[in-house]
């Protein structure tokens, strides 16, 4: 099975919801053949799927579990058998655990850790190994960086990594035509973000940017399709903070 060789391909990790999933919906728009990667959720990576193929695009699903080298290897190698290559890795997938670091559940700390980190090498490792030339790879931090939240200690220190990976394969990639960068949105409108939130909460953090609402999929999804279009491929090595001007 092939595709027209001046379509170009996706792998879109945690593309059932969310962030990822929207990033799906604007390749498709935008023509990208997707590999829709997602962790555990078939019946929405299914509906990732279905609103690609009806935005014209030619979409599949792949159970992988980030941080499994062998899951991850299978969703590429699968990309490549369906599409003929890989042109844009986007690795949105991650989870969240909130807590003040005096009260921190330290096997909580280890699953995030094998996700956020772990997961972010395993993908990073295999998109350096097979993304095409004039391809990109794009990873996803957090604004909470710069914010210094209490309670999100554990989660900006996750990203945190992300960041530093990704300036540091950015210049790995010397000499392959591969960009690398990462988007750390601010508070945007998703399941993870919005769950256990209180509606005062939620509009306090809404009022946090100048622009004075929250960030939706939608949002980030520009940015990230930028970033990994040619018409992005100039920016290399940069963290983009689309968070409406928070921090």
């Amino acid at each position: 099975m092939g595709i027209d060789k001046g379509t170009r391909t996706a792998v879109v990790t945690g593309g059932s919801r969310g962030i990822g999933r929207a990033i799906v919906r604007r390749l498709a728009e935008q023509g990208y053949a997707i590999a829709v990667g997602y962790a555990g959720n078939a019946e929405e990576a299914a509906a990732a799927v279905k609103e690609a193929t009806a935005a014209g695009a030619e979409a599949f699903a792949y159970r992988a579990d980030v941080a499994d080298e062998t899951a991850v290897a299978g969703l590429f190698a699968e990309a490549e058998a369906r599409f003929g290559g890989v042109d844009a890795v986007l690795h949105s997938a991650g989870r969240i655990y909130l807590a003040p670091i005096a009260e921190l559940d330290l096997d909580e700390m280890d699953a995030l850790h094998r996700t956020n980190i772990r997961g972010a090498f395993v993908v990073a490792r295999e998109a350096a190994r097979r993304v095409r030339p004039g391809g990109s790879i794009t990873l996803f931090s957090t604004s909470v960086i710069g914010t210094y939240f209490p309670t999100y200690g554990l989660y900006a220190a996750s990203k945190g990594a992300v960041e530093a990976l990704s300036k540091v394969l950015a210049r790995e990639m010397r000499g392959r035509d591969v960009n690398v960068n990462a988007v750390a949105p601010g508070p945007t409108a998703t399941e993870m973000f919005l769950d256990g939130k209180s509606e005062e909460l939620v509009a306090q953090l809404a009022q946090a940017n100048p622009l004075e609402r929250l960030g939706e999929p939608r949002d980030i999804a520009e940015v990230a399709a930028f970033l990994a279009s040619p018409e992005g491929h100039w920016v290399n090595g940069q963290v983009v903070r689309a968070n409406g001007g928070m921090v």
